[in-house]
């Protein structure tokens, strides 16, 4: 009876060591060979397609972190409205749509670290005489990406000025570029390095309103909180700080960005 019991607990203890281990993301992805991601693909320079190929920043980095895990990683396209809650219903393991770090959103997920700074600021069209500062959006038309921080930034940033600024949702940021250039609205709200590529890449239609109005801010990539989903955050946190020191960071900030940035190899208090 005795040794029967102990045999029974054993094969308990057992059933729940491997029930563990199947509830193991880290596990999973390594036993697939493969990373699945998710983001927007249509918030450059981070993430767009260009005939029909994926590309930016967050490619070039999840490529590096797939190797470093020794995985394939697979990409998967969702309007940005649908990248956390999907996450969250666990469709794939990992969202590399850049995620400004906010103390809101810090109960509710796991973020790795930072993978670029962040801080919000304005790009208006490149003819207008009337916008030379942020303050100077008062009582304008001002667009953003719906359910961003950008977004709510420049919401409450407008609540300090003499007349709020009539904010305006787009589903994606290059809509709201797009009525800017058109004259629909007169400044559009983003990060300061996606604002820098895009009036880059169109300098006789855009210019950015210089210093930022946010808060200092970084942008990381989003995992599940939770036993499950620790170890392959752990191992994305690891790869991203290697990538960082061994300089393949700053090439990737290079290529995109025309310069490197300076970040933190942990993730920081958020200030939003």
């Amino acid at each position: 009876m005795f040794k029967a019991a102990l045999l029974g607990a054993t094969l308990l203890v057992t059933g729940a060591a491997a029930g563990t281990a199947m509830a193991d993301t880290l596990a999973d992805v390594k036993k697939a060979g493969v990373l699945t991601v998710a983001t927007e693909m249509q918030f450059p320079p981070f993430d767009f397609l260009e005939n029909n190929e994926y590309k930016g920043v967050d490619r070039d980095l999840i490529d590096e972190v797939a190797k470093e895990l020794g995985v394939k990683a697979k990409y998967i396209d969702l309007p940005w409205t649908s990248v956390l809650p999907g996450l969250e219903a666990k469709k794939f393991d990992l969202v590399i749509a850049p995620v400004t770090i906010t103390k809101e959103r810090m109960k509710r997920y796991a973020f790795t670290v930072p993978i670029s700074e962040a801080t919000a600021a304005i790009m208006k069209r490149a003819d207008d005489k009337s916008i030379n500062k942020p303050q100077d959006i008062a009582g304008k038309k001002v667009g953003g990406g719906k359910g961003t921080s950008q977004l709510a930034q420049v919401k409450e940033f407008g609540q300090t000025l003499p007349t709020p600024p009539d904010v305006r949702e787009y589903v994606d940021s290059n809509q709201s570029y797009a009525d800017l250039a058109a004259g629909r609205i007169d400044a559009s709200v983003n990060s300061l390095p996606n604002l820098a590529f895009a009036a880059a890449q169109r300098k006789e239609t855009f210019a950015v309103v210089l210093p930022p109005f946010g808060k200092p801010s970084y942008f990381s990539w989003v995992g599940r909180l939770g036993d499950d989903d620790k170890s392959l955050v752990e191992a994305v946190n690891a790869a991203l700080v290697k990538i960082q020191k061994d300089g393949r960071m700053a090439t990737i900030q290079k290529k995109w960005f025309g310069v490197a940035q300076e970040l933190p190899t942990s993730v920081p208090e958020p200030q939003l």
